[in-house]
C-alpha cells in the first residue's frame, strides 16, 4: 500500500514537472535571444542559469521514474534513492553555474560594457511571471499531503533562483535606466548568485545526510528512547539507529532489553504505535532480549 501511495504521489510530481519543463524552455529561447540584443550579461546568465533548470527537471524527470520501480530481491528498498542522488547533484550543478556567474561578473566590473536597459526591465518582467508560476507548481504540497519529494524541492530552488535573477535584472536594468551605471548589471548577477548558494545549502546538506544514514534532524534520539523505555516491560534500550530511506520514509533498528515476564508480541505493539504516531517512523526492526541476558529472540516487526 505505501508503495502505491509512494507512486501516485511520484505520478502527481511528473506531471507537474513535464508542465513546468514546457513553460522554463520556451522562456529560455527568449530570454537568451534577449540578453544577446540589449548585450546585458545579466540577462544571458540568467538564460544559461534557466538551462541548467531544464537540465535539473529532465533530472529530476528521470530520478521520479527511476524511484518508482519496486523493489525487487537485489534492491529490497527499491530504487528509492535515486530521488536523493538527482536532487544532490543538482544541488552542485547550481553551485557550479554560480561559480562560472562570479567570475563572469568580475570581468564586467572590471570592463563595464553598454547594456539595453529597457529591453533588460521588459524580459524580466516576463520571467517573474512565469518563474512565479513554475515556483507555484513545484512548492510544497505537491502531493496533496504536505509533502513533496527532494527532486521536486531541488527543482523549486532552481526556479525559486530563477525567480530571484529575474527580480534582480529588473533592478538592474531600472539602475541602469535612470542612473546611467553600467556597473549594476554585474553587481546583481554577483548578489543573486549569493542568494542561490545560500538556498541550495540545505538542499545539498540533506542529500549528504541521506545518503550518510545521519539521524533525521527533526528526531530528537534521546527522546525517542525514552519514549521506547516507557513502553511497558521495556528496561532498557542499545544499538538504537534511525535513518532517512527518503526524506519522508525514515527507518529504526535497536535492542531492548525487556522483563522476563513480558509478553514479546505487546511490547512490540506498543513500540511500534509510539514510533508511527509520535515519530512517523514505520520500518522498524528490534531485537528484543530477556534481562537475564542467557537467551535473546530476535523479532521483526
Amino acid at each position: 500500500m505505501e508503495w502505491v501511495d509512494h507512486n501516485r504521489g511520484l505520478a502527481v510530481d511528473r506531471r507537474r514537472l513535464q508542465i513546468v519543463l514546457g513553460v522554463t524552455s520556451v522562456f529560455f529561447a527568449v530570454e537568451l535571444i534577449g540578453g544577446w540584443r540589449a548585450n546585458s550579461l545579466a540577462l544571458m546568465t540568467d538564460a544559461v542559469h534557466i538551462l541548467t533548470d531544464i537540465a535539473a527537471l529532465c533530472l529530476a524527470l528521470f530520478t521520479l521514474w527511476i524511484s518508482g520501480r519496486p523493489a525487487s530481491a537485489a534492491k529490497t528498498y527499491g530504487y528509492l534513492r535515486a530521488e536523493i542522488l538527482g536532487a544532490l547533484l543538482n544541488g552542485l550543478f547550481l553551485w557550479a553555474i554560480v561559480i562560472f556567474v562570479w567570475i563572469e561578473a568580475v570581468e564586467r566590473i572590471r570592463h563595464p560594457p553598454a547594456v539595453h536597459a529597457a529591453l533588460m526591465m521588459a524580459i524580466a518582467c516576463v520571467g517573474i511571471a512565469i518563474n512565479a508560476f513554475s515556483a507555484w507548481m513545484t512548492a510544497g504540497g505537491n502531493r496533496g499531503d504536505g509533502k513533496s519529494g527532494l527532486a521536486v524541492r531541488a527543482v523549486f530552488i532552481h526556479v525559486l533562483s530563477d525567480l530571484l535573477g529575474s527580480a534582480g535584472v529588473l533592478v538592474a536594468g531600472a539602475i541602469v535606466y535612470s542612473t546611467g551605471s553600467r556597473i549594476a548589471d554585474p553587481a546583481v548577477s554577483i548578489l543573486i548568485g549569493g542568494l542561490i548558494v545560500y538556498g541550495s545549502w540545505g538542499l545539498v546538506r540533506d542529500g549528504v545526510d541521506i545518503l550518510m544514514e545521519s539521524v533525521p534532524a527533526h528526531i530528537d534520539l534521546e527522546e525517542l528512547r525514552r519514549d521506547l523505555l516507557a513502553v511497558n516491560g521495556a528496561e532498557e534500550v542499545h544499538d538504537l539507529h534511525v535513518w532517512c530511506i527518503t526524506p519522508h520514509e525514515l527507518a529504526l533498528s535497536a535492542h531492548a532489553v525487556i522483563m522476563r515476564d513480558a509478553d514479546n508480541d505487546r511490547v512490540l505493539c506498543d513500540m511500534a504505535d509510539v514510533l508511527e504516531r509520535k515519530f512517523s517512523i514505520r520500518h522498524m526492526t528490534v531485537q528484543l532480549e530477556r534481562d537475564n541476558r542467557r537467551e535473546s529472540e530476535p523479532e521483526h516487526f
